[in-house]
């Protein structure tokens, strides 16, 4: 429990937060975006 309130209830956990969440994020965009070009790719090179 101590951690949690450390975690966001204080600007370092906060952030820490934040940047987590940012990083998921962007992994999720990655994927996706990487899928994409590779499902484009198997249809031009057929």
């Amino acid at each position: 429990m101590v951690a949690i309130k450390m975690l966001f209830g204080t600007d370092i956990g906060l952030l820490s937060v934040f940047t987590i969440g940012f990083i998921i994020l962007m992994a999720i965009f990655l994927y996706g975006y990487a899928k994409r070009h590779m499902e484009e790719d198997a249809r031009n090179a057929k």
